[in-house]
């Protein structure tokens, strides 16, 4: 117990006095799943919108299959990534294993498939509503998807700070295909499952501490932006 004890308060000496390596884990983590929300969004909302207003022959399947995918082993996509992307693979040529940039496309296959299907069904409603006005003034489909994306653009944030939340807690796939090298491709996930394996609790604690409070900041944000969302709606 007091073993215990001393590594809590040694893992809150490291957050408060701003640790380096501490902040070197946290900064990475960030930019790596930031960036992959930010790609799975720019891909993922116009794939919901498209298949929202769409009806083609195949389609329930196609939402079978997106939504079956948001269930996406982790280590099954990082094992796939990397075979793309190791010295025999198609893009092995590119050199991107075990770097942040194979971390980035690992995490945004995973978050993508969430992306599309919570936005698409966002998005499918609320044509619902618009539709016949759509169609009385014959507006494009590009016009349409347009408007749609704008109007639902506070649902569609709580979307991609879900897609975040997912791409920030992922351990397995950014392992396989980062390598958790030190200075490099080392994130807070990966690097909690280390130190805790070597037993030095106070970084695992410290960056468990980081990581639930970055949970807790997505978790108030969504919240925040459904209660605005509601808000708006009843204008």
């Amino acid at each position: 117990m007091q073993e215990f004890s001393d590594a809590l308060l040694l893992a809150f000496e490291l957050i408060f006095s701003g640790d380096k390596d501490l902040i070197e884990i946290i900064g990475l983590s960030l930019r790596v799943s930031l960036t992959a929300m930010v790609v799975a969004c720019a891909l993922g909302l116009p794939l919901g919108a498209i298949l929202a207003i769409s009806r083609f022959r195949g389609r329930r399947p196609v939402l079978v299959i997106l939504n079956a995918l948001m269930g996406l082993p982790p280590v099954v996509v990082g094992l796939l990534v990397y075979l793309h992307l190791s010295r025999a693979g198609p893009m092995g040529s590119f050199g991107l294993l075990y770097t942040p940039t194979a971390m980035i496309i690992a995490q945004v296959i995973l978050i993508l498939p969430i992306i599309a299907a919570l936005s698409r069904q966002i998005l499918e409603d609320l044509n619902a509503e618009y539709a016949e006005q759509f169609l009385s003034l014959s507006v494009p489909r590009r016009a349409v998807i347009s408007a749609l994306l704008w109007d639902g653009r506070y649902a569609l944030m709580t979307v991609a700070l879900a897609g975040f939340g997912r791409a920030i807690a992922e351990v397995g796939a950014v392992i396989i295909v980062g390598g958790n090298i030190d200075h490099l491709t080392r994130v807070m996930t990966s690097a909690i499952a280390l130190e805790t394996s070597k037993g030095d609790l106070p970084l695992a604690l410290a960056l468990g501490f980081v990581l639930l409070l970055i949970a807790f900041a997505v978790n108030a944000a969504v919240m925040s932006l459904r209660l605005t969302t509601g808000r708006y709606a009843n204008v």
